[in-house]
């Protein structure tokens, strides 16, 4: 605590100070409450106590060190509990207490928050104030710590145009008067260290609006809140988690995402799994942990993607609502237990990815919408600031304090949860101005274009700063435009994410299992449009939530046909995701083809599990994975065109096409030969060229009746012989299962 020396002149308050103080709207509360020092002609300088206690009838004060008895009264300045008086002289300054007797006969005696000197430096706000503070989870909330020998709370945010914020709570009856902030300056920062605040206690900040009026509002950097429907935040304890991951992290840092196998299991954990009859009805940490890490390890993915991890309102959201972007949410543990979920994954060898949202966020009179009254996160024109397809708002990246915020929150969660990386929600709607607006209902930027500038730089921004502070760490783009250079670095005018979701595949790869395979043969191109870019971009191929909500049917619902035709029509589709070039994604339910679409109230349908053809689903998938995460040629040549070749891609007329996928760059095994029969007829005799004879073994048949096919191709060894077909030297005399896919390796 700094000793304050100011000159004589300055020791009296004058009449507007103290209607200020007492009316809780003097922006630098401790420039006059608190200790103040001030010059004397004589030898030592005159010690002022000044003290606002609302309700107080009597107040007297006592360094820490001396004994109640010799507490000093304060005199009254105002009747509604402004006082001041004198300490004698000393040093070295120790804190003092203020024992405080109310209207009601009570007493309490506490420590004065204004005695303590700010806490951020100069340096924090310059940085901030750039928009470079990349660990500003470190300075702003709510921190536990101990100042000169007293436990307490620090509690700092950023509302420029407020006139007043106080942090409020059970501690202070919710009184705004009691703890009103202090001011930084221009910054538009407010802080306060509170004494005797401990973790655990509840907390809000009351934002006095340029309006005069007050509104409750949680804290942007909460690290904890409640469960909903209750908003407030939470005083969040220090980690106490040890982490036992650091082999995992280096492994990640020296790899090429690229080349390696990724395949992840899309989880809303809401939803996965419930404790039926318990309330409210969410699994643990723990208890995910103990269910979901062996399931998912079973199945053969190489990551979870966790949905709604962040604090948000609403369950039916999915978590896209974000209210607490610095909070796990409450539904299942404390972010300790979060924590110790990510550890226990990369010990089992599991990724752990999140769905990140800085897009937009909701209308919550608690949230960061208006938060000191003014658009303050968000752009104040609707043509700019609101999504009307989702009733959000969108977040004004052309502050330098908002970019920070969300930059600073993906490294939040990257480093201080060490997550493996983000999916970053629906950036096309940041990258176009005009996105899901008519003409006339948006701002063009400064050069009359539909990009928008600022959010592009931020996103640029955003991922070289991953790059540099969280190395290894994996960003997806969620991203359904032609937007050039996604995934090219940003310093090439990319902007630099790791992997593109190919939204397109997506969309043409389920309008055409959609089809009766009657009518396929028109809409040949559908299977075949993706090869002209898929090496654009490194891409991830989602079989994705958005699929299966909302009137979209389940993806096995999706497939045409009797049922026996809709699980042959399934297994096509995840056997060409799996051999097309990309990263892989499927949603939780759709691995044993799950009939109903997404319900956030209720777990997904495992009893299906009992019957032995949603099984065979479950197993076919199991298997795809470990086809996928062993052989190379599956998935370390997705970024190298060298890596495909087309075999048969004109047979419309049939249905039939196929491709061979090659290891690449001195990657072990041999070519595979991916071969695809999508309608309901077989193929007997089909003629597929291969380059010289040799010996093809089929590594995966789809229909296969341990995963409920007809086992129509009996034959598991093939061999190559002349004339060729296709262009090649030699061919395969294959038998083509009905709606069906092998896949076949050189021996």
């Amino acid at each position: 605590m700094a000793a304050r020396r100011t000159s004589r002149a300055t020791r009296r308050l004058g009449q507007a100070t103290i209607e200020a103080l007492v009316a809780a709207t003097h922006r630098e509360p401790r420039s006059v409450l608190g200790y103040h020092e001030y010059e004397r002609t004589d030898e030592q300088p005159l010690c002022v106590v000044r003290v606002l206690e609302p309700g107080a009838s009597e107040v007297a004060v006592y360094w820490e060190d001396e004994p109640a008895s010799a507490a000093r009264p304060l005199r009254a300045l105002h009747a509604a509990g402004l006082f001041e008086g004198r300490l004698p002289y000393r040093r070295p300054l120790v804190p003092y207490r203020l024992r405080v007797r109310y209207a009601d006969g009570h007493e309490r005696v506490r420590h004065d928050p204004y005695y303590f000197a700010p806490q951020l430096s100069d340096y924090d706000l310059h940085l901030y104030g750039e928009g470079q503070h990349y660990r500003l989870w470190s300075k702003f909330g709510a921190h536990p710590l101990v100042l000169e020998g007293l436990s307490g709370t620090h509690f700092a945010v950023w509302a420029p145009n407020a006139a007043r914020v106080s942090v409020v709570g059970p501690f202070n009856l919710w009184d705004g008067r009691r703890h009103a902030m202090h001011a930084r300056g221009a910054s538009g920062v407010w802080e306060l260290f509170v004494p005797g605040v401990a973790a655990g206690e509840p907390y809000k900040y009351e934002v006095r609006s340029a309006r005069g009026d007050t509104r409750l509002k949680s804290d942007p950097f909460a690290f904890q809140m409640q469960l909903r429907p209750d908003n407030c935040s939470l005083v969040a304890p220090e980690s106490g988690h040890r982490w036992s991951d650091a082999a995992w992290l280096a492994a990640r840092r020296g790899a090429d995402p690229s080349r390696r196998p990724i395949s992840i299991y899309e989880v809303h954990l809401g939803s996965w799994r419930r404790a039926e009859g318990r309330d409210p009805p969410f699994l643990t940490w723990r208890e995910i942990a103990e269910q979901l890490i062996p399931y998912a390890l079973d199945l053969g993915v190489t990551h979870l993607e966790l949905m709604g991890v962040a604090e948000h309102p609403f369950d039916g959201s999915w978590g896209y609502q974000v209210a607490g972007y610095y909070a796990p949410t409450a539904r299942f543990g404390t972010p300790d237990e979060f924590r110790e979920f990510v550890d226990r994954c990369h010990a089992a060898g599991l990724g752990v990815l999140m769905d990140w949202v800085p897009a937009h966020f909701p209308k919550d009179e608690h949230g960061l919408v208006e938060f000191d009254g003014t658009a303050l996160y968000e752009h104040a024109d609707p043509r700019q600031g609101e999504h009307r397809d989702w009733g959000t708002k969108i977040f004004n990246y052309g502050r330098n304090e908002v970019r920070n915020f969300l930059v600073a929150n993906a490294l939040y969660w990257l480093t201080e949860f060490h997550l493996d990386g983000l999916r970053v929600d629906a950036v096309a709607s940041m990258l176009y101005l005009d996105y899901s607006r008519p003409a006339g209902e948006w701002i063009p930027n400064r050069y009359g274009g539909r990009e928008n500038l600022e959010a592009i730089e931020f996103l640029r921004q955003l991922n070289v700063a991953v790059q540099e502070y969280a190395p290894g760490a994996l960003m997806f783009a969620e991203e359904s435009t032609t937007y050039a250079g996604v995934t090219q670095p940003a310093h090439l005018g990319g902007l630099g994410f790791t992997f593109k979701w190919n939204m397109g595949w997506m969309n043409d790869t389920l309008r055409y299992l959609a089809l009766d395979p009657v009518y396929r043969s028109h809409e040949h191109r559908l299977v075949t449009f993706s090869f002209m870019y898929a090496w654009s971009e490194r891409f991830l191929l989602p079989l994705s939530h958005d699929e299966v909500v909302h009137g979209k049917g389940s993806l096995l619902g999706k497939m045409p046909g009797d049922d026996w035709q809709k699980r042959a029509n399934y297994r096509l589709l995840l056997a060409y995701m799996t051999a097309h070039p990309g990263k892989k994604l499927l949603f939780m339910g759709s691995e044993f083809g799950q009939w109903h679409e997404w319900r956030d109230a209720a777990s997904l349908d495992w009893e299906l599990l009992g019957d032995a053809r949603h099984r065979g689903l479950r197993d076919f998938n199991r298997e795809l994975n470990r086809l996928y995460v062993a052989t190379a040629a599956l998935h370390g040549s997705d970024a190298d065109p060298d890596g495909f070749a087309w075999v048969d891609v004109h047979n419309a007329a049939m249905s039939v096409f196929a491709f061979e996928r090659r290891p690449t760059r001195g990657d072990p095994g041999a070519p595979l030969l991916c071969v695809f029969n999508a309608t309901p007829v077989p193929r007997d005799d089909y003629w597929i060229g291969v380059e010289g004879p040799g010996r093809y073994r089929t590594l995966l048949d789809s229909d296969d009746p341990r995963f409920g096919g007809s086992g129509y191709c009996r034959t598991v060894e093939h061999e190559a012989g002349a004339p060729g077909a296709h262009g090649r030297s030699h061919a395969l005399r294959l038998a083509l299962p009905p709606l069906g896919a092998l896949i076949l390796r050189r021996a």
